[in-house]
C-alpha cells in the first residue's frame, strides 16, 4: 500500500498540519482507524491536560522496601505486589545468574 502527505485541520486551533505517510504507515501498521483529529502542539496541550504518560515521558516509580533474601533496604522501579518477594539488585543478580545454564 502506497500512502502520500495529507494536509488535515486540527479540531482544536483550526491550524493545517500534514498527515506524512510514513505516520500513515504507522497508523496501517497498528491497524488505528482514525485520523489525527490535532496538530502537535495541540496534542501534546491535551496529554498534559489529561496527564497521560507517552513513552518516554512517563515519570519513574520508585519505592522504597526491605529485600525479602538479604533483608537490606532499597529502592525497586515498581510498587511491589502484596505476597510477592523483592529483591535488592545484588540478590537479583545473583538469582539470575544461577538460573543460566
Amino acid at each position: 500500500m502506497e500512502f502520500q502527505d495529507r494536509i488535515l485541520k486540527c479540531c482544536d486551533c483550526g491550524s493545517e498540519f500534514v498527515f506524512s505517510a510514513g505516520e500513515q504507515l504507522f497508523y496501517y501498521d497498528r491497524q488505528l482507524k482514525n485520523e489525527p483529529k490535532r496538530c502537535n502542539t495541540c496534542r501534546a496541550k491535551r496529554v498534559q491536560q489529561l496527564g497521560i504518560a507517552t513513552q518516554g515521558s512517563y515519570s519513574k516509580v520508585e519505592t522504597r522496601t526491605t529485600c525479602s533474601n538479604c533483608g537490606d533496604e532499597t529502592t525497586v522501579p515498581f510498587k511491589p505486589t502484596q505476597g510477592r518477594p523483592v529483591l535488592c539488585r545484588k540478590c537479583f543478580q545473583g538469582k539470575r545468574t544461577a538460573a543460566t545454564p
